[in-house]
């Protein structure tokens, strides 16, 4: 195993020499050596989280060393020299393409991600139902929406999650944007959503909740959507509007949004089942974590 210094764990991780010595001195990273008054620090090792930034916050020691690896990507990428224009316009059109098609074929939308990136083009794909090319227009533009608020500082409200739902389900103006008033199962799972009278209150509360919340933004953003899902609000489009909700929440702490993949779906899905029936939301957060991290180095790649 090799080591690094003080100073140079200090210039990796954007920190002072002091505060790197007194993360040593505090048994904060693993695998450190004292020689004296000197330290040697494992070459691999992950920044601490900074309890500066995140006081008041409670970190679960499970996810302390999940939580640090994406915070010092994101720590890292900050320090580089930003995007062009030209490269930030081009990845947010490849990741929009991409996220559309996933969470829409999550829900059953039947466009390939080709067939996805043409709708969004303006172009009519044939044999193809009119609802899967609305429902690829109308998630590209309420994503488009959710960016705006990030750039806004606007909450989560209410209204915000009713306005994201409205163009999620664009193709169904009856339902947009109005709380489901029927009871509804959701087959294969171990959760009942709630009942239609209960709906208006929790959203309240869970919204309200939210901005009290002491957990990691990472955590929060996992435990949120594991909430509204299981309170189903909509008569559909609630995997969508959550995802979106997901990402929003995300985006609105620093973080990139994240694509959860069709392919993953069945992992998807099992997050649900671990927070319903083993009470435990470690399964979701480590998948948003991990796609997070997944991202992230991405794009510290492209800025090397």
């Amino acid at each position: 195993m090799g080591y690094i210094s003080v100073q140079q764990a200090a210039e990796q991780w954007g920190l002072s020499d002091r505060r790197v010595r007194l993360l040593c001195e505090q048994g904060k990273i693993e695998g450190v050596i004292r020689e004296g008054r000197s330290y040697r620090i494992p070459a691999d090792s992950v920044k601490p989280l900074d309890g500066r930034i995140l006081r008041g916050k409670i970190i679960p020691q499970e996810y302390t060393t999940l939580f640090a690896r994406v915070d010092a990507l994101k720590s890292q990428i900050s320090k580089r020299r930003p995007f062009t224009q030209g490269e930030l316009k081009r990845l947010q059109e490849k990741f929009l393409v991409e996220f559309t098609y996933n969470s829409n074929a999550i829900e059953g939308n039947t466009l390939t991600l080709r067939e996805t990136a043409l709708v969004l083009e303006g172009v009519t794909i044939d044999q193809k139902p009119l609802k899967d090319h609305l429902e690829a227009v109308g998630h590209r533009d309420a994503f488009l929406y959710i960016q705006r608020l990030v750039t806004e500082k606007a909450p989560v409200s209410e209204r915000i999650i009713k306005d994201i739902h409205s163009l999620v389900l664009m193709d169904r103006p009856d339902d947009k944007g109005v709380y489901r008033r029927i009871p509804v199962t959701i087959m294969g799972t171990y959760h009942e959503p709630s009942q239609p009278y209960r709906i208006p209150v929790q959203m309240e509360q869970l919204i309200a909740a939210q901005k009290e919340e002491k957990r990691h933004p990472l955590e929060n953003a996992a435990v949120f959507h594991l909430k509204f899902e299981g309170i189903h609000p909509f008569i559909d489009g609630n995997g969508r509007t959550g995802r979106l909700l997901l990402n929003l929440m995300l985006m609105q702490q620093g973080y990139p949004p994240i694509d959860v993949k069709f392919a993953d779906r069945k992992r998807y899905y099992a997050c649900f089942d671990s927070y319903y029936k083993d009470k435990t939301a470690a399964p979701m957060v480590e998948m948003v974590a991990g796609y997070l991290e997944e991202r992230l180095k991405r794009y510290l790649d492209i800025l090397l």
